[in-house]
């Protein structure tokens, strides 16, 4: 019988990756990154433990919907008093916030729960092309671009 290896906090390795964002589809990007966040990419991967590594996201403003999502898709919001639906069209959204759009993706498709919000603690989102990281030496992280 062979025993079956449970990471733990003190013997997981964070790396800081950084992203460039420029021409790629919103969900193929949101997918990839919230899988390197969870540590998916990881030998050490354990579900019930945080095992991801940090991650830069840079030139959202460049970030590409596929189709015709700019004009059919909304993100949308409720007050939670009566008629309180709030709707904007993803053409503005992705004008005006880009940033919020790509960070609300990547959290979309983290677990729903206390681990998934300390995994998105460790997301860091940009409209342009800097950042001030440098100090952790972020590497290049590779996406893989079919679209």
């Amino acid at each position: 019988m062979t025993k079956t290896y449970m990471a733990n906090n003190q013997t997981i390795q964070r790396d800081w990756y950084v992203v460039d964002a420029a021409g790629m589809p919103l969900g193929r990007l949101a997918s990839q990154v919230a899988s390197v966040l969870r540590g998916k990419n990881k030998p050490a991967f354990t579900p019930h433990v945080d095992t991801g590594d940090f991650v830069i996201v840079l030139n959202t403003d460049k970030v590409i919907l596929t189709g015709k999502k700019l004009e059919q898709k909304f993100k949308r919001r409720h007050t939670l008093w009566m008629g309180g639906l709030k709707e904007v069209q993803y053409k503005k959204y992705m004008a005006e916030k880009s940033d919020d759009a790509v960070y609300e993706a990547i959290r979309g498709m983290l677990p729903k729960n206390s681990l998934g919000r300390k995994m998105i603690k460790k997301l860091r989102v940009y409209k342009d092309g800097q950042h001030n990281h440098q100090a952790q030496q972020p590497k290049e992280l590779q996406i893989i671009r079919k679209y």
